[in-house]
């Protein structure tokens, strides 16, 4: 995970606060990109995107709340972070119920936005992380035959290898031979680490 690259994206269309938010995430070591509108953002953005977006709520032309539903209605998972004024409030809150991760009130301590920052990059590295372990179970699974999927689904149903080879009408010995190759192809070393991997794969 370590090469895993984060940007904290930065829409806002006010030059000055695009550009002291740019050094401060540059001061603290994160990656940083700025638009000026979100109309520009959807331009460059991608569903495989990574890193949090500071999103500036009111602003000319595309709000800050279209752009939030615009990015759900792409599929674009990323924790955002809005900026918001006094009298933007209500917004924020109707922001944080479709999704935001935080909302930060004018004007703020730069500490703050630091620290949401570093939440919202741990938040989607997890997210990153959960999805790329789905995807290695997802081929795991794909090297178990038929039977051994079968087998496998019955494991994790609690059932003990002489019930199963009774329900199947085979040896248990047989079972247990089979359990033993479900084992190394899903890579797991105990009973309870394949039922894990297993549950992880149906969610």
């Amino acid at each position: 995970m370590a090469t895993y690259k984060q940007t904290v994206f930065i829409v806002d269309d006010d030059e000055p606060v695009r550009s002291a938010l740019r050094l401060l995430m540059k001061s603290v070591g994160h990656d940083a990109m700025t638009f000026t509108s979100g109309d520009e953002f959807l331009a460059s953005c991608k569903p495989g995107i990574s890193g949090c977006l500071v999103l500036d709520i009111r602003m000319p032309g595309m709000s800050g709340l279209e752009l939030q539903e615009k990015l759900r209605e792409q599929g674009v998972n990323i924790p955002i972070i809005f900026i918001t004024g006094h009298g933007d409030v209500p917004m924020a809150v109707q922001a944080m119920k479709h999704g935001a991760m935080e909302f930060l009130q004018k004007p703020f301590r730069e500490q703050d936005l630091i620290d949401r920052v570093n939440e919202a990059l741990e938040k989607n590295l997890n997210v990153h992380k959960l999805a790329l372990q789905r995807t290695e179970i997802k081929q795991r699974v794909t090297k178990l035959t038929p039977r051994e999927r079968q087998i496998m689904d019955m494991i994790v149903q609690g059932k003990a290898s002489k019930v199963i080879a009774i329900d199947l009408g085979v040896s248990q010995r047989t079972v247990d031979t089979h359990r033993t190759r479900i084992m190394r192809k899903m890579q797991a070393k105990s009973l309870a680490e394949l039922v894990k991997t297993a549950v992880r794969h149906q969610d």
